[in-house]
């Protein structure tokens, strides 16, 4: 199914909206020369997006014989991406722009204080933008939403937006994602042998916050690159 693309220009920010198959968005290159760019993505099929190094061999297929399996070029574990339950939106920086930072770790925060804001605006609290290193658990080697990264945002103790990056010597490239809803069940069916693999037991919850407003929240975000 080929994707379908709208266009618009925000301030120094070209905007694209597109709605099509995970694994055509995942699969593309930063176009050249890079340019300030915000793509949104609506999934059209569900999708299970393993990242970049991480095995095949962690999913049921027959649990997932109906879904979409895709890896993405950023690392950490997998995300399950359902058509109308998230906000997957990629944000482009060129190597040359006031906003790219040399440091890896820290080159999301500014990031993350702008998913913050728009949260707050959508009425959520209790916010933090992670600023400290990964925080893996074995878990996370299986599902993104395990871990913690730079940049990422959390409610309490849970996470709300998760952040990945793929860097070149031109751009970097940060994948953004908030779940509309989460299953513990089905995650734990899909992926029962990296579930197993890493030692995890039936019950080991992920610390995951939903957030079911998603086109409030990216009018909210969008609203910051005007």
């Amino acid at each position: 199914m080929n994707s379908a693309r709208t266009g618009q220009r925000g301030g120094d920010w070209i905007v694209t909206e597109e709605h099509g198959p995970a694994g055509d968005f995942h699969g593309r290159e930063i176009e050249l020369p890079a340019k300030r760019q915000l793509m949104i993505f609506h999934v059209t099929t569900t999708a299970l997006v393993l990242g970049s190094t991480q095995s095949a061999n962690d999913v049921d297929n027959e649990a997932a014989s109906e879904i979409e399996i895709v890896h993405r070029r950023s690392g950490g574990g997998a995300v399950l991406l359902e058509p109308d339950h998230n906000l997957w939106i990629d944000v482009v920086v060129p190597r040359d722009d006031v906003l790219w930072n040399d440091d890896v770790g820290q080159a999301t925060w500014w990031l993350g204080e702008r998913w913050m804001t728009a949260l707050s605006a959508c009425g959520v609290s209790d916010l933090r933008v992670h600023r400290g290193g990964l925080e893996p658990t074995p878990l996370a080697k299986v599902v993104c939403f395990a871990g913690l990264g730079p940049g990422e945002v959390v409610q309490g103790e849970r996470k709300i937006v998760g952040i990945s990056q793929r860097r070149t010597r031109d751009a970097a490239r940060f994948q953004c994602c908030v779940l509309g809803r989460f299953d513990n069940d089905q995650h734990r069916r899909l992926l029962a042998p990296g579930w197993e693999r890493v030692g995890a037991g039936p019950d080991s919850p992920l610390p995951v916050a939903s957030f079911a407003q998603l086109e409030a929240l990216k009018q909210a975000f969008l609203a910051q690159f005007a």
